[in-house]
């Protein structure tokens, strides 16, 4: 990015799961305590597999608005029922998604970014899920955006339109940081500037996806401090 003002984004809005906290590890990890019959990183994996089905029938108005903790409790059902095991209470382990860990460049990184400018979740995830995960990981945001404000789930238009919109913000003045493509090209569509940076183990090391940028984004950064220095 250049050195003009003009392009200096005013707000930084983040996609958390994966580009912000190792998901997959975190959540294993709760799964191996409650549930240590089974392998942990494959009851995961699996539970995040219904992660887009479950909110693809929201998107595409099959279903009214149900937030992210709702969608999570009864996909962990399904995924519980697969793998033959019976949970005694199941909103222990639908609470891990509260609970992940982000990577290590993240709160650090966060807190210069937010040195320079209005940064806010916009993740699929609640507001309820995003403060509760804030205040477990040290996430320092200003304010929480995403789903819950738009009643709806990305990659749809009005999930980063209404961030912008309540921000009183035009799109060109926001950055959408992801280390997903398809989030990116999405907000790109929306008129957001885009700033790529890649987790390459968020599925594991036998990850294939989102391991290099797919799009001419506005910024490339190996981390969350790399990309502080680069606006």
């Amino acid at each position: 990015m250049g050195e003009s003002a003009e392009m200096r984004p005013a707000a930084l809005i983040f996609d958390v799961f994966g580009t912000c906290v190792d998901w997959r590890t975190s959540i294993a990890r709760e799964v191996e305590t409650v549930l240590p019959q089974v392998n942990a990183l494959q009851f995961a994996d699996a539970w995040r597999a219904e992660y887009q089905p479950a909110m693809e029938r929201i998107r595409s108005g099959n279903r009214g608005y149900v937030a992210l903790d709702d969608l999570h409790r009864e996909n962990l059902a399904i995924v519980a029922e697969r793998f033959s095991v019976e949970l005694k209470d199941p909103s222990d382990l639908a609470g891990a998604w509260e609970r992940l860990v982000p990577w290590p460049d993240v709160v650090s990184g966060l807190n210069v970014l937010k040195r320079k400018a209005i940064i806010a979740p916009c993740s699929n995830g609640s507001i309820a899920l995003m403060t509760r995960l804030a205040k477990f990981g040290g996430l320092p945001w200003d304010c929480i955006l995403g789903a819950d404000i738009a009643r709806d789930y990305k990659p749809k238009p009005l999930v980063y339109t209404n961030c912008c919109a309540v921000l009183r913000l035009d799109p060109a003045q926001v950055m959408m940081v992801a280390a997903h493509n398809d989030d990116l090209l999405a907000a790109a569509g929306c008129g957001l500037q885009t700033a790529f940076v890649p987790r390459r183990r968020e599925h594991g090391p036998d990850q294939r996806t989102d391991l290099q940028p797919t799009g001419n984004w506005t910024v490339v950064a190996a981390d969350f401090m790399e990309l502080a220095q680069a606006i």
